[in-house]
């Protein structure tokens, strides 16, 4: 199976944001438009931590099964 490889990147370029149903506690997960169809996704207490990317299309259809409540 070839897996893509994600392009480099900097996260500090990335304007990241939270969702609109995120508590005020800061315990919640930031997500940001990466280069070339990939989002990246970080801890929003950690900013400068590692983050995760995925392909825009997976992180679409984990944000649909959240909001149907199939996840």
């Amino acid at each position: 199976m070839n897996r893509p490889t994600p392009p480099p990147y900097n996260p500090e370029e990335l304007a990241w944001w939270k969702s609109s149903a995120s508590s005020e506690n800061g315990a919640c997960v930031e997500v940001a438009r990466a280069p070339e169809g990939w989002m990246a996704m970080r801890d929003s207490k950690i900013p400068g931590s590692a983050n995760i990317l995925v392909p825009t299309a997976a992180f679409t259809v984990f944000v649909n099964g959240v909001q149907n409540g199939k996840i």
